[in-house]
């Protein structure tokens, strides 16, 4: 079984509002929130880290300081 075919859950709160229209969202591109949630995170960790996600590798250790802020230019 390959790393990428392993699941964890991630909990989070979210106002309903945004939930529903999320929800509205994905259906009208044919996607599930937790296919649109994976893509999202993949993306971020592309930008934060600068490298490409490769679900075969191990994920990158990132110090357990206070959280690191991105800045988009």
């Amino acid at each position: 079984m390959s790393l990428e075919d392993r699941t964890a859950r991630l909990t989070l709160r979210i106002d309903p509002r945004k939930k529903a229209l999320f929800e509205e969202l994905c259906a009208a591109e044919d996607s599930t929130p937790s296919q649109v949630v994976r893509r999202l995170i993949r993306r971020y960790i592309e930008e934060t880290t600068g490298k490409a996600w490769k679900p075969t590798e191990e994920a990158p250790r990132v110090g357990r300081g206070p959280a690191r802020r991105v800045t988009r230019t």
